[in-house]
């Protein structure tokens, strides 16, 4: 009996984010596959994985939000879009496009095409026949290193910026850039297949930027000198006065330009507590400074501080060395650490003893024993006792005395 193939699935993530995409709740969502809402959830976070006709029904709906989400709307956007909570979106500019090199273009589409239920109209959309596909050359395919390499070379510039504005460090920026392209090298088969790569290496140096072990770091210990620009190193404050969670989603959103339910997915966090903080964090930069209130004003000026100052990622090359050489030293730590570990046991049952052996209890004090007497003068009785032992012949061979002649 063969057993059929399961239905693939979406990462969890991306799961999450096609639910958002489309408006729907998780009990919308286990009322047309047939689950509870506790189920849905667990399979949005990967703690569950769907089975049989469930996940069949729920591949299924997700493939729809897919293709809804891909199918080309016929209204343009003329004016900010209102999101969830009243949060204007910003107008993308042209000139922000060399610190937000990580749109893809079906983010871009949903951002200037709001899904229709979410706006409150209808549209009509037309089904246009589709041309077949041609498969590649396979010669033309790149190999691991040129599909990192052009990974980091597209990303890399953009990415040192942004977290220079999370973190306020020059060269925190560059170490977290790099450490999560290392990582990303050494688990490339994982991202290779991943639906955002860039989004992915994004959210690796957000958390290695906002780590707070960096403070006990002697190297990070004092401040890094500010910008020189006046206006530049008042904005820098205001980010970094902001906590961290709230920091980073003002940066994702109007920053970087992704929409609210990116935005919650890549902060592993609901929509409307993304958008409570992107309200509190609004508030609380138009409280400094008023002139950023807009969001479009804001975007523009997070693109100009970070573009300002001139922040240089290393070479492909040597971040994909560094990550192979730092495999390698925890492979070989890890292999060390094993070794040592058998030793020890090994040594341990050749030295511990095979049968049981009861401990020598400890002395106990024999009662009837006449002190032992200190030195001192012989008494007449003890004096008399030695004249009578050195007067009486010893057991044994008498003494031998040399007669004389």
């Amino acid at each position: 009996m063969t057993q059929r193939p399961a239905t693939p699935l979406p990462p969890p993530k991306e799961r999450r984010r096609l639910r958002e995409a489309g408006a729907l709740t998780q009990a919308q969502v286990a009322a047309q596959v047939g689950v509870t809402r506790e189920t849905v959830r667990a399979w949005e976070s990967g703690r569950a994985t769907p089975r049989g006709r469930k996940r069949e029904a729920y591949a299924k709906l997700l493939t729809s939000l897919t293709t809804s989400e891909t199918e080309p709307a016929t209204q343009p956007e003329t004016q900010p879009a209102m999101g969830p909570a009243g949060i204007t979106t910003a107008p993308q500019k042209a000139e922000s496009t060399e610190f937000i090199p990580h749109l893809t273009a079906s983010r871009t589409r949903q951002r200037r095409h709001p899904h229709p239920s979410a706006a409150g109209t209808t549209t009509r959309t037309t089904t246009t026949p589709r041309t077949p596909v041609e498969r590649p050359d396979p010669a033309t395919f790149l190999t691991p290193a040129q599909a990192f390499d052009a990974l980091y070379a597209f990303c890399a510039p953009a990415l040192v910026r942004q977290a220079y504005l999370l973190s306020g460090r020059r060269e925190l920026a560059r170490e977290s850039v790099e450490r999560a392209f290392q990582i990303a090298w050494q688990r490339w088969p994982e991202v290779a297949v991943d639906p955002d790569p860039a989004g992915w290496v994004r959210a690796t140096a957000y958390e290695y930027a906002l780590s707070p072990w960096h403070r006990f770091r002697p190297r990070y210990r004092h401040p890094e000198p500010p910008p020189a620009d006046a206006a530049d190193r008042a904005l820098l404050d205001v980010l970094l006065a902001l906590p961290p969670s709230q920091r980073r989603t003002l940066l994702l959103y109007d920053g970087v330009g992704l929409g609210l339910p990116e935005t919650a997915a890549e902060t592993e966090a609901s929509t409307p507590a993304t958008a409570s903080r992107l309200l509190h964090a609004r508030r609380a930069v138009a409280a400094r400074l008023p002139g950023l209130a807009d969001p479009a004003a804001l975007h523009r000026r997070l693109a100009e501080v970070a573009s300002v100052e001139r922040l240089r990622a290393p070479k492909p090359p040597a971040v994909r060395m560094g990550s192979e050489r730092r495999a390698r030293f925890w492979t070989r730590a890890a292999i060390a650490f094993t070794v040592t570990i058998i030793g020890a046991t090994a040594l341990t049952l050749r030295t511990a003893p095979t049968q049981y052996e009861p401990p020598v209890p400890p002395g106990e004090t024999v009662q009837g024993i006449p002190p032992r007497p200190a030195p001192g003068t012989l008494s007449g009785k003890e004096l008399k006792l030695r004249k009578k032992l050195r007067s009486e012949t010893a057991h044994g061979p008498e003494r031998l005395i040399p007669e004389s002649r």
